[in-house]
């Protein structure tokens, strides 16, 4: 008797045990709701990545001292650029985030003060808004020293040359000298660009602190603007290491297809980056090697004398 139990309870061991359907559901139900979870996680951090628009970006100072209806008009003359001169309220709106009827009285306050007009529907800024800048160019002496040696770099290398600096996560455009050749994009005194893609941006990144370089990929989106673009925070942050031991960066075809840029900082009393100055050609006019042994040594003679003129 004891032998057939024990070879019955040993069976019984052996025996696939069937799980219960009402078990089965419920773990596959956990498993669903688990993955729902973590989707709706994923979707959760991709909208807390979301850039802020302009309005909200003003909104959220709350400094009983800031003028939200001066930084609402500064904003609406930012809003128009080469490719949109002309533009209507609601367009404006859109780009900014800002109310339109909020816009509606920044246009007529710009018109009132002569440095906007409008057309039917369209609104576009006169040329008496260069005033609000040309103070600044004027006066400050890195763009007045810069001028001459980057006219004397375009016309000797026959290549766009342009000085820049970093302001709010952009490369800004300080002063520059054309060329008779056309890029495709066109860039300006006052023109701005993503830091992270192009050789100005790269250079002046190179210049700043840890804290500050933690910052700034705190606060910026890294968008591909080609398929060639580096948007991996780590290896930007490995080649803006090589940068600052290199002492210059290159960037290929990674804000425009096709265009190439070499950059050299330009250091002030204190060692400190405070501008970039920077070359740029199409790839099919000039090689990566002819990039860094024609246009670098030159590049870099112009950064030095321009070091040695600024207080």
């Amino acid at each position: 008797m004891q032998n057939i139990v024990s070879n019955t309870t040993e069976d019984l061991r052996k025996t696939p045990q069937k799980k219960s359907p009402i078990l089965t559901s419920t773990a596959e139900a956990k498993a669903d709701s688990d993955l729902e979870v973590d989707a709706d996680t994923e979707v959760a951090t991709t909208s807390a990545e979301k850039p802020l628009s302009i309005a909200e970006q003003i909104n959220e100072l709350t400094d009983p001292s800031f003028m939200t209806s001066l930084a609402r008009g500064l904003a609406v003359i930012k809003a128009f650029s080469d490719h949109r001169r002309a533009m209507t309220i609601a367009q404006l709106s859109q780009k900014t985030g800002i109310p339109r009827a909020a816009v509606r009285r920044c246009l007529y306050t710009l018109k009132q003060l002569g440095y906007a007009d409008s057309e039917a529907n369209n609104f576009f800024l006169k040329p008496g808004i260069l005033a609000l800048g040309y103070a600044f160019l004027s006066s400050t002496p890195l763009t007045v020293a810069a001028q001459p040696y980057l006219n004397e770099l375009s016309h000797r290398l026959k290549e766009s040359c342009v000085l820049g600096v970093l302001d709010q996560n952009e490369v800004m455009y300080v002063a520059r000298s054309h060329t008779s050749r056309v890029l495709s994009l066109a860039l300006n005194t006052g023109s701005r660009l993503p830091a992270y893609c192009t050789a100005l941006g790269r250079v002046l990144l190179a210049g700043l602190s840890a804290a500050q370089l933690d910052r700034y990929f705190a606060s910026v989106v890294l968008t591909p603007h080609t398929e060639r673009t580096v948007v991996s925070e780590q290896k930007l942050r490995d080649i803006l290491f090589e940068v600052r031991q290199r002492g210059f960066a290159v960037v290929e075809e990674e804000l425009e297809t096709g265009l190439r840029s070499i950059a050299v900082p330009i250091r002030g009393a204190s060692g400190a980056t405070v501008a970039a100055l920077s070359i740029g050609a199409q790839v099919g006019r000039i090689s990566r090697d002819q990039i860094e042994d024609l246009f670098l040594p030159s590049l870099l003679n112009a950064s030095n004398e321009i070091c040695l003129l600024l207080p």
